[in-house]
């Protein structure tokens, strides 16, 4: 067998679609060492959410994923979401367009949302130098639809590095004069998505001491009474059912703020056009263009990113009081324990922003998020928790 060429390691990985295997670790292939790590996210993201303005949050991070998938193609880069901003790793050959990608996106959300969104492109070589690493799996969400699943510490220990200014310096994007970046298919027109159990909880995770994930699971899945890796309507968000879809969007003018920053009127003549189109289609039934309403809802119940894996386990459920009790206690005993490391944020809702890059094909990832804190918060408390426990420090090279 022939090898596979560095930049083509990401599309050629074959991927797995049973989310409960994701604790498989040999599974998980050490991505080319000529990679970068496209880190960003926004600075002081707890005060945007303090006023109320986590979708803006959430847009910005999407856009981050966004810019660079539509200027090195969407089947060549990891990434992952972060709430409040996003990682991908990128080839050596696209690096140059993704830094400028990003760049754009950095400029866009201080000029035009008012939000400081710091960025960096880190050399994964310089990441195992520290003693990290990144692996990834590919899990297939549905045909042409993946989300990578990363594991090696390497995403956390850049992300810790985009926050020290000295250690950033070296890999920091500079945003003069940055070109408006590429955010076609950026939307989030859905209301946000009601907790119909009780509560929306935004759950980081992580094993801490000797017991692997699949154990972890196990014994979580025992707490609340079903198992959150398994696929079935128990841990879909993004049902039929949940949505709801108000004309004109009430996000409509977010997604043009972003997406149409050079002709707004343009912007909103093409959302609002679309949106007749899409209330008709699915008031008859009917297919209008390359829009099908009975294949997109079944596709979107399964292109969400409530369940991933970016070094820690990250979940978007909808429980009931009880299961949210019975999880609270759990985690606590297992922390308490040195089992687990844990973060925690608990909502009335679920936010979701949107990248459809191709509806006809059905090419379309969500991008699922507790509202007001979710993922973000979690990730504070998540990691107060690792240094409570001394697992946060970043390793020392030959460590």
């Amino acid at each position: 067998m022939e090898p596979v060429a560095a930049d083509d390691f990401y599309s050629e990985l074959p991927s797995f679609s049973d989310f409960s295997a994701v604790g498989a670790l040999d599974e998980y292939r050490p991505v080319p060492d000529d990679w970068y790590v496209l880190a960003a996210d926004i600075v002081q993201s707890t005060d945007a959410v303090a006023a109320g303005r986590y979708k803006e949050v959430n847009m910005v991070g999407a856009a981050v994923i966004a810019a660079v998938l539509n200027r090195i193609g969407r089947d060549r880069v990891p990434f992952v979401f972060g709430g409040d901003g996003a990682t991908l790793v990128v080839p050596a050959r696209h690096v140059a367009a993704g830094r400028e990608a990003l760049a754009g996106v950095v400029d866009l959300a201080r000029q035009v949302m008012e939000l400081d969104l710091r960025a960096a492109a880190i050399p994964v070589s310089h990441l195992r130098e520290l003693g990290t690493d990144i692996r990834v799996r590919k899990y297939r969400l549905s045909p042409g639809n993946h989300l990578a699943m990363i594991l090696g510490d390497g995403l956390a220990v850049a992300d810790r590095i985009l926050k020290d200014p000295a250690q950033s310096a070296p890999f920091v994007i500079p945003v003069s004069q940055s070109a408006l970046p590429p955010l076609d298919g950026l939307s989030c027109r859905w209301e946000p998505l009601p907790a119909l159990k009780g509560h929306i909880v935004s759950l980081i995770l992580k094993p801490a001491g000797e017991i692997p994930l699949p154990d972890v699971m196990e014994e979580i899945a025992g707490a609340l009474g079903f198992d959150p890796l398994a696929d079935g309507s128990r841990t879909r968000l993004a049902e039929k059912s949940r949505l709801r879809f108000r004309f004109p969007p009430a996000g409509a003018s977010l997604e043009i703020r972003m997406g149409s920053a050079d002709n707004r009127v343009r912007g909103w003549a093409r959302t609002l056009i679309q949106s007749v189109l899409f209330v008709v289609s699915c008031s008859t039934g009917l297919r209008i263009g390359p829009f099908d309403p009975k294949r997109y809802f079944p596709e979107l119940s399964t292109n969400t990113d409530h369940r991933k894996v970016g070094d820690s386990l990250q979940l978007v459920l909808d429980l009931t009081p009880e299961e949210l009790s019975s999880l609270k206690n759990h985690l606590e005993a297992a922390f308490r324990a040195g089992a687990v490391v844990y973060g925690m944020h608990v909502s009335d809702s679920a936010l979701m922003t949107c990248f459809v890059e191709d509806i006809g094909k059905g090419h379309h990832i969500h991008f699922v998020d507790g509202a007001d804190g979710g993922l973000s918060l979690a990730a504070a408390q998540f990691k107060t928790h690792s240094s409570e426990l001394g697992v946060a420090a970043v390793p020392r090279p030959g460590r």
